[in-house]
């Protein structure tokens, strides 16, 4: 279901082959330059410099840039701030990237925080720990205290708590629907689910039930045990209390297979829950979050559709979980 992306060479080559097969003229960069960014990007790492370049037509100018701020001091956890100029009451995304759960930094991301900044929409994009330093109790509350942090802090920047979203792709996307779904998490910061005026799910993994023995990565990170593996699937903690979601999958993605969300989506129906699911023909796993970058390209609408969900959804009221 899920190939290993940890490992820093491996990942970098897949997102450039996947965006130079999904925009060929993507920044009018020739495939002597695409190829010149791999050797570079395999040869130093990957890291900020490659996905500054998927966003060269940015509008940063358009965006303020917080980083490093810390959210979780004893834990040395920071996240960075993207927020649109002169911004009041915007609405809030908390955008938690992916990497098997093992891999990732946050200043990677910095095309999603631009692009959705430039729209009106305080992005915020915050580390967190990853296996084998902790299990899924570790990375979930990391993330839960991110969406507090934000919850308390995001107005003196221009936000509107009220119209707060969780956002995630690939195992990043797993962590915010587990938000959205089971309680406990946001719970222990004093906040529920329905605090959140939305989910936001690129080719998550939310139903990876019946375990399967062949998977030992999924076995790696959740072990190999029913209880153990319903303890982390979203889709499993549907009960009728969620936000509403938008989940967005590649009909190509050989990554997270898009089943994933079409059977949350389902769940989500069965309760009568509010949920959009688009399935894009011919997009595969990176190309999906690459689209944020490439906004014009009508075989993938990422950004349009994001923003109009996001300004669909009504203010919430301040819910705080019960004592």
């Amino acid at each position: 279901m899920l190939r290993q992306v940890g490992k820093r060479g491996a990942y970098c080559a897949a997102m450039i082959a996947s965006t130079e097969n999904r925009f060929p003229h993507a920044a009018r960069l020739s495939r002597a330059v695409w190829l010149i960014l791999a050797v570079g990007i395999l040869l130093g790492g990957c890291h900020g410099r490659w996905f500054a370049n998927v966003d060269a037509a940015g509008a940063r100018n358009r965006v303020r840039h917080f980083s490093n701020i810390e959210f979780d001091p004893r834990r040395e956890l920071s996240l960075d701030l993207y927020a649109p100029i002169n911004a009041h009451d915007a609405p809030v995304v908390v955008f938690f990237y992916g990497g098997s759960w093992l891999g990732g930094e946050r200043d990677w991301f910095r095309f999603v925080g631009d692009a959705l900044a430039a729209h009106g929409v305080i992005t915020v994009i915050p580390d967190y720990r990853k296996l084998p330093d902790v299990d899924l109790g570790g990375f979930m509350r990391d993330a839960a205290r991110a969406v507090a942090w934000t919850h308390e802090h995001v107005a003196d920047h221009g936000g509107d708590p009220q119209r707060l979203f969780v956002m995630g792709h690939s195992s990043g996307g797993h962590i915010a629907a587990l938000l959205a779904t089971d309680p406990r998490w946001l719970a222990a910061q004093g906040l529920m689910p329905r605090t959140l005026a939305g989910c936001i799910g690129l080719a998550g993994i939310y139903a990876f039930l019946p375990a399967d023995e062949d998977d030992e990565e999924m076995l790696d990170v959740f072990g190999n045990a029913p209880d153990q593996w319903h303890q982390a699937a979203p889709v499993a903690f549907v009960h009728g209390a969620e936000p509403p979601m938008l989940l967005l999958s590649g009909d190509d993605d050989d990554e997270v297979d898009p089943e994933n969300s079409r059977r949350l989506a389902a769940a989500l129906q069965a309760h009568g829950e509010a949920v959009t699911l688009h399935i894009y023909p011919k997009i595969g796993h990176s190309a999906l979050l690459l689209a944020l970058a490439h906004p014009r390209d009508p075989r993938a609408p990422v950004l349009r559709d994001i923003l109009a969900f996001i300004h669909s959804q009504p203010a919430t009221m301040d819910i705080a979980s019960p004592p």
